[in-house]
Formats: structure tokens, sequence, C-alpha cells
């Protein structure tokens, strides 16, 4: 599947919770989005569907200075498994490479299996657990790290090819 990815907006808003409540047992708030568009460090970036684009995805990361934390990736549960969930991490690390990241972490819950495939097949590695992390259902999250290849000067950058994994 592909799908337009664009900065959010605060008009992606009722979507955006739309999409989180049905993916997550314990959701961000709407003021939490809302304060993320505020700033202006995150990458907040929505999947919109052609023909009619509306909103069926998100991904937002933080990046400061050479480390980057991927907060969150969300789809609608009805476009699962086209593809759609990687189109976004491939395009939130290639931006991270942009910006010189040169080590990306996340938190995923050791239950999540589907998510866990994914990040493994774009060059995640377990490197921790944290005990009891998420609180709905209470669970442990396992903290994986992708080491991100970034050229300095004319060389070339993998970060876009993914030929670093």
């Amino acid at each position: 599947m592909t799908a337009l990815l664009r900065p959010a907006t605060e008009l992606d808003l009722n979507e955006i919770v739309r999409i989180e409540r049905s993916c997550f047992a314990d959701p961000w708030t709407e003021e939490s989005f809302r304060r993320l568009l505020a700033g202006h460090s995150a990458i907040f970036q929505v999947a919109a569907d052609p023909p009619d684009f509306r909103i069926v995805g998100y991904v937002i990361a933080f990046a400061v200075g050479e480390d980057a934390e991927l907060l969150n990736i969300a789809v609608e549960p009805t476009r699962r498994g086209k593809g759609l969930a990687g189109q976004m991490l491939d395009a939130v690390l290639i931006e991270l490479g942009g910006r010189g990241v040169k080590a990306a972490f996340l938190e995923v819950r050791e239950s999540n299996r589907a998510a866990r495939a994914l990040y493994g097949s774009r060059g995640f590695a377990e490197i921790g657990r944290r005990r009891n992390y998420y609180r709905r259902p209470v669970e442990d999250a396992l903290v994986m790290r992708r080491i991100l290849e970034v050229a300095d000067g004319d060389q070339k950058r993998s970060a876009g090819s993914f030929a670093d994994r």
C-alpha cells in the first residue's frame, strides 16, 4: 500500500485520536498530540490514503543531537498488513538520517510480535528491557536500537538506502 505521507496538522487530530484509540489499550490523549503539534522538534507525519486522502496512520519521532526516539507508529486496524507501517517507518528513518541521527531507539510491548517483526526487518535490535513499562495491561517493554550510518561531507549516506541493516 502506498499512502501520501505529510506533516500532521491540527485538522488531523480527530482522525489521529480515533486511530490511537483503536490501536492501543492505553492511548495518548488529544492534548498530548496537540502539544506535539505545537512543538517544533517532533517529526509528526500522517499517512493519507488515496483517493479520498483519509488519515489511516501516523508516526512520531524526536531527534536530539545524534540520537532519536520513535515514539509512536499506528495504522488503522482495517489497513494493517499492507506495508503502510513499513512505509512510514522507512520515511521517518530517512528523515532522521537527514538530520544527522546516528542511533534510533524505541520501546515495544514484548507481546507485540507484528511490531517487533517490522522493527527487526528495518534493522532494529533488542538492547534492553523496561520491566512493567506499560500500564494497561502491565507488561514489559523491549528497548530496541538501530544504528544509522550518516555520511560526513560528500560521502554516500546509507540511512536512506538501508544498507546498514
